[in-house]
């Protein structure tokens, strides 16, 4: 090898180090761009909503208008809390999970085991399509099929179902590409052993597959957890905390939407936003790592 060509490699080899860094650069400059909205709303919801976060803020019922108006003229913190839109939550969130979840898990079973079907094809198209109409759409539906015909009212049954239709197709498609994940040899054995069908399904394929379909159950839940459009025509809400599930139900983005519209209650709006953050957050992590230990 002569001398030019070594100093050719050379100026090659440094003109493919100021590409990797260029490209380096572009990607850590982006990935900047793409989180920085993240970290600076989280950033003003914990500057402004950590001030009302309390034992109080948990366990009490929203105050009034004129409590908190009388609060904010004397320099003090808001009383009260949100206790019922985190009840209300808990139990709308808890019946949709109910609903959604064994039906989901059943459909899904049903697309993985009959991948060319006419019926499955239209499934699995329907539940595409579901995940991208809107959700006061979907709470309009819930009104008309719940409210106005099954509890003849506004309840958090409603708001549960309307929450549930929403949870259905990320649980059905997660469900069945979950079960496509396993290997076929694995079912193939245990039909080879003279297992009967639903053993097979319940004991070899879901609790093989159980941390997938647990993590699609999260990211349901996660996604439904601030929702408000479909709460508005179902569950209407709730001054107080409300455990009849016929009776209207206040929830969390409820109590959000009722604050906006006070402006004595600017401060609730903040924290209020903040537990619900902080919770949607936690259940994306905890999926995320999840999903890391299914790969």
């Amino acid at each position: 090898m002569n001398t030019t060509e070594n100093i050719r490699l050379q100026d090659t080899s440094k003109r493919r180090q100021l590409k990797d860094k260029l490209v380096l650069g572009m990607v850590v400059f982006f990935s900047l761009v793409t989180v920085s909205p993240i970290i600076l709303i989280i950033g003003e919801l914990v500057r402004k909503g950590y001030r009302q976060i309390s034992l109080d803020f948990l366990i009490k019922n929203t105050p009034d208008t004129y409590s908190a108006m009388t609060a904010i003229a004397n320099g003090e913190r808001i009383p009260g809390g949100i206790a019922n839109g985190i009840v209300g939550t808990l139990i709308m969130v808890v019946l949709a999970a109910a609903i959604a979840i064994p039906v989901g898990i059943i459909i899904g079973i049903y697309l993985y085991e009959n991948p060319g079907k006419r019926l499955a094809n239209f499934t699995r198209s329907l539940s595409d399509v579901m995940q991208g109409v809107p959700s006061i759409v979907l709470g309009l539906i819930s009104y008309l099929w719940v409210v106005k015909h099954v509890t003849n009212g506004y309840s958090a049954l409603a708001g549960s179902v309307s929450l549930s239709i929403m949870m259905l197709p990320m649980i059905v498609r997660s469900t069945e590409e979950t079960l496509k994940m396993i290997p076929n040899s694995l079912k193939e054995a245990a039909l080879a052993l003279g297992t009967p069908y639903h053993k097979v399904i319940l004991r070899v394929l879901i609790p093989t597959g159980f941390s997938g379909l647990f993590t699609g159950i999260l990211l349901g839940i996660s996604r439904v957890l601030g929702e408000t459009a479909p709460l508005m025509l179902t569950a209407l809400g709730s001054s107080m905390i409300n455990l009849d599930i016929t009776k209207p139900t206040s929830a969390v983005p409820l109590l959000i939407w009722e604050f906006y519209n006070d402006p004595n209650m600017i401060d609730l709006i903040w924290s209020s936003s903040l537990m619900l953050m902080i919770l949607v957050l936690v259940l994306n992590m905890i999926s995320k790592q999840i999903a890391k230990k299914t790969k």
